[in-house]
């Protein structure tokens, strides 16, 4: 009985390895007919225009700012705190 499953499982495995040959050899033509739709190359890089600088006149006005810390109670305790001060300046 051992020997009768042997034989069957052996002649199993040789006609699936019969059978997958003409599977790879199909496979060709189709492998030859993907060449031809290859990945494009990309295409080139696109050049930004130059970056224009103006140089002209100072404003008359501008902002300055002075930033300083303060502490300031809060009901969870004492907390140190950003504040910012600004004024307008004539250009020069």
């Amino acid at each position: 009985m051992l020997t009768k499953s042997l034989v069957a499982i052996v002649s199993f495995a040789a006609l699936a390895l019969l059978d997958a040959a003409p599977r790879v050899q199909a496979q060709e033509p189709l492998r030859a007919q993907l060449a031809q739709y290859a990945p494009l190359p990309p295409p080139p890089l696109m050049q930004r225009p130059r970056t224009r600088i103006e140089v002209g006149p100072p404003p008359l006005l501008y902002r300055r700012c002075a930033v300083r810390y303060v502490l300031q109670p809060r009901p969870s305790g004492t907390v140190l705190f950003p504040e910012q001060h600004c004024w307008w300046v004539r250009g020069y």
